[in-house]
């Protein structure tokens, strides 16, 4: 594969969780379109929070299981790059994060944004869960909820989302 190609995103899942024993995934596709809302402060201004759903943690802090793992983790924005960890289902694709994990959880970009006053200032903590659940129940119920109390109790203007 050269640099170029297009990953092939869904088929190695596919064919990941084929080799796990499980049933066929069932990609979710939403009835209706996000409710999208505008910001009502300039970027300059506004408290900008961060999930990434690459299974991203710290050092010390546990990793996530690959079954249908719905927590959470805070990691601090001043986490340096050699602290950070990854376990996800699609370890292979991991590669480059392993390399420069700014790739797909930006804390770095993020201070400079913040230090150039392009945002107002960082949540607390950039928040990472587990891209890969197979039970979109448990997605449903679970995390969609248990992150929307961690950026409500941050108090963010937005946030920013860095899928996996």
């Amino acid at each position: 594969m050269t640099d170029s190609a297009p990953v092939r995103y869904i088929d190695g899942i596919t064919q990941r969780y084929t080799r796990l024993g499980y049933a066929p995934y069932r990609w979710y596709y939403a009835d209706d379109q996000p409710r999208l809302a505008r910001l009502n402060k300039p970027l300059a201004k506004a408290r900008i929070g961060a999930l990434t759903t690459s299974g991203a943690y710290a050092l010390g802090q546990v990793a996530y299981h690959y079954k249908d793992d719905t927590s959470v983790r805070a990691v601090p924005y001043s986490t340096p790059d050699s602290e950070m960890r990854f376990a996800h289902i699609t370890q292979n694709y991991l590669v480059n994060a392993k390399r420069d994990p700014n790739c797909i959880a930006p804390l770095g970009a993020l201070r400079t944004l913040e230090q150039e006053s392009v945002i107002g200032e960082l949540a607390d903590d950039m928040l990472s869960c587990m891209g890969g659940i197979y039970s979109q129940r448990r997605v449903r119920e679970e995390l969609i909820p248990e992150l929307h109390r961690r950026f409500a109790e941050q108090k963010v203007d937005a946030v920013l989302l860095v899928p996996m």
